[in-house]
């Protein structure tokens, strides 16, 4: 039986929305509605040393601006910590979980390369090194652990954990969890079945999926948007000091962003209100328009950046 359609969007409030982070949020509302399901709001703010204090609360008051009315409450994972140390505990009583004492500086003199940075080598998978102190704890990758799922919109994917990516982190010293295992908890914990995100995050996709069949989850479908790019190919994000999106201009935003993603919005929605162009943008949703690419360059008005 098919689960009725719940998505959702998950930003981290370490800074204010931008063009970027406006594809993810209006594609995946956009996506939810004209399926006739829920889209739900949670605050990622788990890795707390990347969280500015008063943007959760920016972050809400933007979507409300765009008319992206979220379902039931928007939720803070870190007040979700429970489930993920049950989650963990569930890991490592399993033997899926073992301490590491290694620093970013070893792993990147012992590891190979590969697609994200550097492969763990494995240094502590049988037990700490004399005198090591406990860095983390990593998920066992066992060999030959290839990963692949269908993206709605990329196509198939596939990764062989162990060569590419290798035993990943978890949960740190400082009392902090990963993304992943944050991200897969936090799914399951509100009965996600779909998720629409940036295509910068597809190459995490086959570690939580491996994730979800060890903690017995569910795994959702996938659609992977392409994300913007600036004039040297850098993804548009708080890092490349994006321009924060103005809610004044709610319209010309949502045209742009519509426009980006294939839907071929009239001209005149430029100048609607938030409202009338969302209302046009679920009506005339259509996936088949997305553009199956990983990356696309923005035109130049939208490439700006915040000086200041």
């Amino acid at each position: 039986m098919t689960r009725p359609y719940r998505g959702r969007f998950a930003p981290t409030p370490s800074g204010p929305l931008h063009f970027g982070s406006m594809i993810a949020a209006i594609g995946s509302f956009c996506d939810a509605r004209a399926s006739g399901g829920s889209w739900l709001v949670r605050i990622d703010d788990i890795d707390t040393p990347r969280v500015v204090p008063g943007v959760a609360d920016d972050i809400l008051r933007t979507l409300e601006a765009f008319t992206l009315e979220w379902d039931g409450r928007a939720v803070y994972e870190s007040q979700n910590r429970d489930a993920f140390h049950g989650a963990l505990h569930s890991l490592r009583t399993a033997g899926h979980v073992f301490a590491c004492s290694c620093s970013r500086r070893e792993i990147s003199e012992a590891g190979v390369a590969g697609p994200e940075g550097r492969v763990y080598p494995g240094t502590c998978r049988h037990g700490l090194r004399p005198g090591g102190s406990v860095r983390s704890l990593r998920l066992r990758v066992e060999e030959e652990s290839a990963t692949g799922f269908a993206d709605a919109l990329q196509g198939p994917i596939s990764q062989d954990l162990s060569a590419e990516v290798g035993d990943f982190v978890v949960y740190r010293s400082d009392s902090i969890f990963s993304y992943h295992l944050a991200c897969v908890v936090g799914d399951a914990h509100q009965s996600i079945t779909h998720v629409v995100r940036g295509a910068d995050l597809i190459g995490s996709t086959p570690r939580q999926i491996y994730l979800q069949r060890l903690l017995n989850l569910p795994t959702p479908c996938y659609l992977h948007l392409p994300v913007a790019t600036n004039s040297h190919g850098e993804k548009l994000s708080k890092q490349t000091r994006a321009t924060p999106v103005d809610p004044a201009r709610a319209g010309q935003t949502i045209y742009a962003v519509l426009a980006f993603l294939g839907q071929q919005p009239p001209a005149e929605l430029a100048n609607w209100s938030a409202r009338d162009a969302m209302e046009w943008a679920v009506n005339s949703w259509r996936r088949e328009n997305l553009p199956a690419a990983a990356a696309i360059e923005l035109p130049l008005p939208y490439q700006s950046t915040d000086k200041t």
